[in-house]
């Protein structure tokens, strides 16, 4: 309950965001920031850690124009907010079933 009334993180493409000031970490204060975990976990982090490589010399570029990159972050931000909304949808149910058996 305590964390549900934050905004929830979203995936965008830098190239594509004229505003640097959306970039910053609300909660952290900082001015520009990234967020992955692993990337066996998820094709967001996948495409962070490659962008990140490519970044820093480390890799070649990808091969992306950065609105087919802005596209794959609105469908993974898509995905992300459906997926929240069932679990949310699936606790309630549980709950409710609870209640109704007790």
């Amino acid at each position: 309950l305590t964390s549900h009334p934050f905004q929830m993180a979203l995936y965008f493409c830098t190239g594509v965001l004229k505003d640097e000031t959306l970039f910053r970490h609300y909660a952290l204060n900082v001015p520009f920031y990234t967020h992955f975990t692993s990337p066996i976990r998820r094709y967001a982090d996948i495409i962070v850690h490659r962008l990140l490589s490519a970044s820093l010399g480390a890799s070649s570029p990808i091969k992306m124009e950065k609105e087919a990159i802005q596209r794959q972050a609105d469908h993974c931000n898509d995905r992300k907010m459906a997926s929240k909304r069932v679990q949310e949808l699936s606790a309630d149910l549980f709950f409710a079933i609870f209640v109704r058996v007790r």
